[in-house]
């Protein structure tokens, strides 16, 4: 007899299709399989050595790692300076004219700089900071747009010791104030404003009804990004261009343990109180630096764009902090993919020859959406290797990056990792491991993960169940600011022993990983648990389907029943028989239980700023309740337009 079936999540869709690397790629590659095996028989060995040869110390460390479970500690006894491995080094070693940032501003202006150029910056605003009253250990808040001040900020809290917390731009005044007033920031780093699809966004108006609740805050430094001038609060609000620009460029960076906190960054979409994330100093600059160069197969002449935001943990990582480290060149861009049009980022891959893009599955589903005309109007052929990252990638999407835009010649890593991880830990290395569309492959060497059933037992090669993983990593959180119970309770107590992430995942009969996205949106259709990633990779395999969100909502008969919102390609029409067909698709690709039992047209889906799809709200509006929190949407009109229509899902 069959296992009960609320032990797992079922494996329903089957992969076949493969990408082995190709020769020339292989015999270049950074990565070998030997990583794997180094990693098998000693993981902390593996990692210390890395560190030995990966990290300037100004102090070696002693011990490699300290585990008393839950909570690590690695390279005790070491003492380091993140600014001086980011930028320091590299202009020692002659290497201070490379570029480090080729920046794009939404309007069109363009600003590119060297690491020496980097190096003096950050200095300067080292100083700055210092004559603020800032000292190692105080907290900084930083709310800014994606210009080259954000990353110049950072590393300026990093080369004096003072943790930094960055809010995104576009959360609000009361997100902001939130986490000012969770860490006790000292001061705030803001903007005047940026731009976002044509338009200008206030900034400095959200900073000041923050700082109108956060007693801590001392000063706050204004970058003039928009020119118009800004209320200035006289002796707390000061000009970046004035106090920075008045300092020494000369700023010795301060040597901090290797367990110091490097910053905090705090979850959003939850309406309890903010959750911050505490990452430290070593352990975290090896585990991005290592998996950027690995994964991305990074070479000395790469220009590297992650069209991410410096907000989230993908741009800490994948744009300040690995990056960096490896002294690399890097692509930021300040706006949207569709201002001026559709061709935006083509345009920049083109200018900037771009050899190696990482994004998200919402913006390759977005482009999707548009057709293939776009990239096809650009000269991409300087693309090799490409990588996904956000939420798990439906095979559909992953083929058309594979093919539109890396002309079918350039890997795809798609990598799977979270805010509390610090540095990816599921992903294909280029170049050694043969793809699949839509898996995410292998745990990155050093990491073990597992899939488990609700007991905590591994679950058999070709099951589903709970993605957990079973040993401490280099750049893993070391708790919740604050509340270590909370990060006790949160991350391990589900099952003990284990870190347990919040997703689900499965294993093909390979051992190939397949993340299903979070456990909180399994569906439970008559006994049947379901994982919405599925369903919706199922919708998005059908010609007409740009992109697909699926929910369960209650049903007297099944318990739950599936319901889909389907956003149609630039070139689809919405009709009843489209609908009809659309559900039979879903039965014909995975079987009749899951097909939806509503399907409803939408032109567009809740999304919180970084594209995650906020199922919640599309819960309620299935349902028919009250919506919930919306502060976090990046577009909250999305809602009300839904909402109309709801009565016109087809059944």
């Amino acid at each position: 007899m069959d296992a009960p079936r609320s032990a797992a999540i079922e494996n329903l869709m089957d992969e076949r299709r493969t990408f082995v690397p190709d020769p020339a790629f292989v015999a270049r590659a950074n990565a070998t399989a030997d990583l794997y095996a180094e990693a098998e028989r000693d993981y902390v060995a593996f990692w210390e050595r890395l560190a030995r040869e990966r990290i300037s110390w100004s102090k070696p460390f002693e011990t490699t790692l300290e585990w008393d479970l839950p909570f690590a500690k690695w390279f005790v006894g070491g003492e380091l300076n993140v600014a001086y491995n980011c930028l320091d080094r590299h202009v020692e070693a002659g290497r201070g004219d490379k570029v480090a940032y080729h920046w794009v501003g939404e309007p069109g202006e363009t600003r590119s700089l060297t690491y020496a150029d980097l190096l003096r910056e950050v200095g300067k605003a080292a100083n700055a900071l210092r004559e603020l009253g800032v000292e190692k250990g105080d907290r900084v808040a930083i709310y800014m747009p994606m210009i080259p001040e954000l990353p110049i900020a950072m590393l300026a809290c990093a080369r004096i010791g003072a943790p930094h917390t960055v809010v995104f731009g576009g959360f609000s005044a009361e997100a902001l104030s939130g986490r000012i007033n969770d860490c006790g920031a000292k001061v705030l780093i803001t903007a005047d404003g940026g731009y976002r699809r044509g338009k200008e966004v206030g900034l400095k108006h959200h900073a000041d009804e923050a700082m109108a609740s956060t007693p801590t805050i001392e000063h706050a430094i204004v970058v003039n990004r928009l020119g118009h001038g800004v209320h200035m609060v006289p002796f707390r609000d000061h000009w970046w261009h004035d106090l920075v620009g008045r300092q020494s460029a000369d700023c010795p960076p301060v040597a901090v343990d290797s367990e110091h906190m490097l910053y905090l960054l705090y979850t959003s979409g939850t309406t309890a109180k903010p959750k911050g994330i505490l990452h430290t100093t070593a352990g975290y600059l090896l585990g991005t630096s290592f998996t950027h160069e690995m994964i991305f197969d990074l070479k000395p002449d790469d220009v590297y764009w992650c069209a991410a935001d410096i907000g989230w943990v993908t741009g800490h990582s994948y744009i300040v902090y690995g990056p960096l480290a490896n002294g690399a060149t890097g692509v930021m861009y300040e706006g949207a993919p569709d201002t001026p049009s559709w061709d935006r980022w083509w345009q920049i891959v083109e200018d900037y020859k771009v050899s190696i893009l990482y994004m998200a599955p919402t913006a390759i589903r977005a482009f999707m959406k548009q057709g293939p005309q776009y990239p096809a109007a650009h000269d991409l052929s300087s693309l090799r290797v490409l990588g996904s990252v956000g939420e798990p990638i439906n095979p559909e999407a992953w083929l058309w990056y594979h093919e539109h835009v890396g002309r079918g010649a350039a890997p795809i890593v798609d990598t799977w990792w979270q805010t509390e991880t610090g540095m990816i830990l599921i992903s294909p290395l280029p170049g050694v491991t043969t793809t699949k569309p839509g898996s995410a492959t292998f745990p990155f060497p050093g990491i073990k993960a597992d899939v488990v059933d609700a007991d905590g037992v591994s679950v058999p090669l070709g099951g589903g169940g709970y993605l957990v993983l079973k040993q401490p990593w280099p750049a893993m959180l070391r708790g919740i600011y604050g509340d270590q119970e909370r990060y006790r309770e949160t991350y391990w107590s589900r099952f003990p022993g284990m870190y347990f992430a919040g997703d689900g995942a499965k294993r093909d009969e390979e051992g190939y990983y397949w993340l299903l996205g979070r456990v909180d949106d399994v569906m439970n259709v008559a006994g049947h648990r379901i994982s919405t990633t599925e369903v919706e990779s199922a919708l998005v395999d059908h010609r007409s389907v740009a992109e697909a969100a699926v929910v369960g909502v209650k049903d007297e008969v099944s318990g739950q029943a599936i319901y889909a919102f389907v956003i149609l390609k630039a070139s689809g029409e919405p009709s009843d028989a489209l609908a009809v067909q659309l559900r039979e698709h879903v039965a014909y690709v995975i079987g009749p239980i899951a097909r939806p039992k509503y399907l409803m047209f939408v032109p567009d889906l809740p999304k919180t700023r970084s594209g995650k799809i906020m199922r919640r709200l599309l819960r309620d509006i299935a349902e028919g309740r009250t919506l919930g929190d919306t502060t976090t949407l990046a577009d909250a009109t999305v809602v009300d337009t839904i909402r109309e229509n709801s009565g016109s899902a087809e059944e």
